[in-house]
């Protein structure tokens, strides 16, 4: 997210060659001379292996990688950040993907790599634990840190893995997929951005407001602000209950401050979780009446906020990225005229509020218009999937004049679990042949390109819905 100023790559990796393995079909142990692919792995230097998984038709590796602390000047320490590897065969392609926070130790598919049926190597975002450097500088944590350490990824596990790479990540991971095409655009030979938002003006509340005006239908637009004013006109009680549940669940306020000023957060993030993740085929209708009975409204909120997520404990593992909202991503901005009045603590709901004091953040307004013009002037081979009624799709990434080979989808009536499965037929053909294409995979020549790789229930889960509202 900085100006394009590309760093060198000061601690080199020197692999032998990878060979071309076996069929497809199964996950090839060894190459041509014998050695096992994990002791291939475990060639690299830096490279460490957890533990591996059994997993059907593939090997997976729970591994860490040392890495600097800075690239700029390696020299000043390193830390060890958790990957995983999906291992298919080395004459498959291979799906870099990242989260952009934590790496799930679960074996599981994203959606590129069941349709081009290849590797996966999945990447924990720096300074998730566990991987936070000690002592933990939080000024390398930044967009260009994090490029530089999937670039390190790469590099090191490329000779290995010698076909097509295919970036993707939904969500904070679809940023981190596009920031890292930013910097370093020859690594990968295709780009798959699921719902990334894109923030290049975060003061600009106008997208968003436009978008809770219109989203959906003007009854359950309005169905959700009342139960969110209803939701303040009962806060004493709602609050003394928040306090309660606290206390029996060993949770505390010291970061926001108190029950009373987490509540309100939760309040105002209500609309944002709403649209974010409730289908809204069904969701409308199960929105409470203002006169339902508080525990109605508790459960509710509770499904669309999570009383949880606004706790120290809830909060502490997001800590990373609340820190990169407020130096670099921006947030989103909104207003809430249904609340008018009734707010105690206005301006409390930004990522400044979620970092402990001692952490000192200072906006960087350079980054993300560096990256929203590089991606409109020089995107190739970038997908970008949106979903409809997802808040964050409000303001995403486009397509200029510049791009090449690239595509922007939406998916109708889309939430922020959106994805290529759901877009409209036409859509889907497209972009799973232009997926298929970048990995290096033949096009069926009627155009129906369809994934490679049968579902498995044990691998194609989608991942787990995140509470708090505010992170993407």
């Amino acid at each position: 997210m900085r100006k394009g100023k590309r760093w060198l790559l000061t601690l080199a990796v020197l692999i032998s060659a990878a060979s071309v393995g076996a069929p497809a079909g199964a996950a090839t142990a060894a190459g041509p001379d014998g050695t096992d692919i994990k002791d291939r792995i475990l060639a690299i230097p830096g490279m460490r292996l957890i533990e591996e998984k059994p997993v059907d038709g593939y090997r997976y590796f729970v591994l860490d990688y040392t890495q600097p602390v800075d690239h700029r000047h390696p020299e000043k320490g390193t830390f060890q950040q958790r990957l995983t590897l999906l291992h298919k065969a080395v004459d498959r392609p291979t799906v870099f993907y990242t989260s952009g926070y934590n790496v799930s130790t679960t074996p599981s598919r994203s959606e590129p790599t069941k349709i081009i049926d290849g590797n996966q190597v999945s990447l924990e975002y720096r300074y998730f634990t566990p991987s936070r450097p000690v002592p933990t500088d939080w000024k390398k944590l930044d967009i260009q840190q994090a490029a530089n350490d999937q670039h390190r990824v790469f590099r090191a596990l490329h000779a290995l893995y010698p076909e097509n790479w295919i970036a993707t990540g939904g969500s904070k991971g679809g940023m981190t997929a596009t920031y890292y095409r930013r910097f370093f655009p020859h690594d990968m030979n295709g780009t798959v951005a699921y719902v990334a938002p894109n923030n290049p003006d975060r003061d600009d509340s106008a997208a968003y407001d436009r978008f809770f005006a219109t989203v959906g239908t003007p009854e359950c637009r309005a169905a959700v602000g009342k139960v969110e004013r209803e939701a303040l006109l009962r806060r004493d009680e709602i609050v003394n209950r928040y306090e309660k549940w606290a206390g029996e669940h060993q949770r505390t306020f010291r970061l926001i401050g108190n029950a009373d000023r987490a509540y309100e957060v939760l309040v105002t993030d209500l609309v944002f979780g709403f649209w974010q993740y409730q289908p809204a085929a069904t969701a409308c209708a199960e929105v409470p009446a203002p006169t339902a009975p508080t525990d109605a409204l508790w459960t509710w909120m509770d499904k669309v906020g999570g009383f949880d997520s606004y706790t120290d404990q809830g909060l502490e593992k997001y800590q990373p990225y609340y820190y990169q909202a407020g130096t670099q991503l921006g947030e989103p901005k909104y207003h809430y005229p249904n609340l008018r009045g009734l707010l105690r603590y206005p301006g409390i709901n930004n990522s400044r509020s979620f970092v402990p004091r001692e952490i000192p953040m200072r906006f960087d307004r350079r980054a993300m218009p560096d990256v929203d013009r590089w991606v409109r002037q020089h995107a190739t081979r970038m997908m970008f999937v949106n979903g409809q009624f997802d808040p964050w799709s409000a303001k995403h990434f486009e397509l200029g004049r510049g791009a090449r080979d690239s595509y922007l989808f939406t998916v109708p009536g889309g939430n922020h679990g959106a994805n290529i499965a759901a877009l409209k037929d036409a859509d889907r053909t497209k972009a799973t042949a232009e997926l298929l294409s970048w990995a290096g995979l033949p096009v069926p020549a009627d155009g129906r390109a369809a994934a490679q790789a049968p579902h498995d229930s044990t691998l194609d889960r989608p991942e787990l819905a995140q509470r708090r509202t505010l992170r993407p």
